[in-house]
């Protein structure tokens, strides 16, 4: 069922985890130093082996992650982020993702991060925690999708709606944040 609050829906919970760890400051930096961009259907945002130059933030549409030699892997909604495996550890990516239809992303450079980083490490601390606790919520999901022996299954149904109590404590604060961030994209 979808609620009138966007964020009640369980894929903007991905970006909640992200812009709940940050700060105001933070999130509107992300936003004046990002670029909204349109994609159109079919656009190759990120293509498997090539470098990413910057993070995504999926505003709105869909988008598909495809291996090669198997296929669509997965199906992104408004609120996932993308490009942050490779922001960590400079691999190239494993996967293409592909514009389903029309979509709109926040693309924040990665050199433009990490000279940010390096201006506040304060941020960069809360960044990189907030990608951490976004990374192991997919790994959960990923977890528990696959069914890795019948312990690993019980842990993740354990956790699945389990929310860190940092995170819980961000969710309400994050809401409020993605919808400046978007307010200011719209100006």
């Amino acid at each position: 069922m979808r609620s009138d609050n966007s964020f009640e829906d369980s894929s903007m919970r991905k970006v909640l985890y992200i812009l709940g760890q940050l700060t105001d400051e933070d999130v509107e930096w992300l936003a004046r130093s990002g670029e909204k961009r349109s994609l159109s259907a079919d656009h190759v945002l990120i293509a498997e082996g090539e470098a990413v130059p910057a993070l995504f933030v999926l505003l709105a549409g869909e988008l598909d992650v495809e291996v090669r030699g198997i296929g669509q892997v997965a199906r992104l909604l408004p609120g996932e982020v993308v490009g942050e495996m490779s922001f960590i550890d400079r691999a190239a990516p494993s996967a293409s993702v592909v514009a389903r239809g029309p979509a709109q992303v926040l693309s924040v450079a990665k050199a433009a991060i990490e000279a940010h980083i390096d201006r506040d490490p304060a941020f960069g601390m809360r960044f990189y925690r907030a990608l951490a606790t976004f990374l192991s919520d997919r790994l959960r999901g990923t977890v528990k999708r696959l069914g890795y022996g019948d312990k690993a299954v019980s842990i993740a149904e354990e956790t699945a709606d389990e929310l860190d109590d940092a995170v819980l404590d961000g969710l309400s604060l994050a809401g409020e944040r993605f919808n400046r961030m978007m307010e200011m994209l719209k100006a």
